[in-house]
């Protein structure tokens, strides 16, 4: 084990991923991401007590595809992994479904992947996400209005998902490969701007120029706003039957409320609730709210597409608390 796999092993077993004596599903593509991944992986699998088992796909988009699944081939020959192969029509699949190719790809891979997974007894898929994954993807959702929920750190193990390297510069996984003299095939599709995650990276290389640490800069305060999240959604939710709660298809509500009250436990009850809830619609929504909520009773409210009414009857503490019990519903 190299001094650099060590430190990523000790910083995962630091971040509890808890990940021992089980089999993984390895996916590769042979771009250098998921090579350094299966060759990290390999390299502490007996310290973790591991049985790998390598993921290959082919999208049927590139003829570079098939020069990277030999690639894969050849990795696993040398590492006598057991590979399992498939070609996914992402093109058929797109137009029967009427979305993008990139959208589309995923939903495949993921399909199958979780296939490959059930039939082959693998507890977790590992995937090569890194660090500057994580920063594109949060511009990404910050760009289309994700609010504080776009500040969150991407986690290591999500459900099947296990990104051991999530916490790792893209660059400094090559430098890695290029220490191994491991090979890999980078897609050129990557830099291609025709989605927006493509575009975020283009421009995040001359941001990089100018702030070379802005990527592990933007992890750290991130995880300080996960903190601050969680203190939040605490105090929302030790309000629930007090000051709110839901019913099938309604949210019922007992004023006073802040702003920053409402528009808290709004977005925890839209959550919940299946819900639209792009931060720009719940501070409108709750500038709406907040002065009816006070009032006494009149007629149904109406706003856009939602309805407030006065609840038949009260919930909780709130005729206690002498606080009228309203009803949210979408119109």
């Amino acid at each position: 084990m190299t001094h650099l796999e060590a430190i990523w092993l000790g910083i995962l077993q630091a971040r509890g991923d808890q990940v021992r004596d089980t089999r993984i599903l390895v996916a590769c593509s042979g771009g250098g991401d998921s090579v350094a991944l299966l060759a990290f992986l390999w390299s502490v699998r007996k310290t973790l007590g591991l049985d790998l088992v390598v993921a290959c796909a082919d999208h049927g988009l590139r003829p570079e595809a098939q020069a990277e699944a030999e690639l894969v081939r050849g990795l696993c020959r040398a590492a006598d992994l057991d590979l399992v192969e498939a070609r996914l029509e992402v093109t058929a699949h797109a137009r029967r479904a009427a979305i993008g190719l990139e959208t589309a790809a995923r939903e495949l891979r993921w399909s199958w992947l979780q296939a490959q997974a059930l039939s082959s007894g693998a507890s977790l898929v590992a995937t090569g996400h890194t660090l500057d994954d994580h920063t594109e993807t949060v511009l990404v959702r910050l760009s289309r209005g994700g609010g504080t929920g776009s500040l969150t750190p991407l986690p290591a193990r999500q459900g099947l998902r296990w990104s051991p390297l999530i916490h790792t510069r893209r660059a400094d996984l090559r430098g890695y490969l290029e220490k191994k003299q491991l090979p890999w095939l980078e897609d050129a599709t990557n830099l291609a701007p025709f989605t927006p995650r493509n575009r975020w990276r283009l421009l995040l290389e001359t941001l990089r120029l100018e702030a070379p640490a802005l990527d592990r800069h933007l992890w750290e305060t991130h995880l300080q706003v996960e903190e601050l999240l969680a203190l939040r959604d605490q105090q929302v939710q030790s309000w629930r039957g007090v000051r709110w709660d839901l019913t099938a298809d309604q949210l019922r509500l007992a004023g006073p409320w802040t702003d920053p009250e409402l528009r808290w436990t709004l977005e925890a009850a839209f959550r919940e609730l299946g819900w639209p809830r792009e931060a720009e619609l719940l501070r409108d929504l709750g500038a709406w709210l907040r002065p009816h909520l006070a009032r006494r009773p009149g007629k149904t409210k109406l706003w856009g597409g939602w309805k407030l009414a006065l609840a038949a009857d009260s919930f909780a503490q709130a005729e206690k608390n002498e606080h009228l019990s309203w009803s949210l519903m979408r119109n």
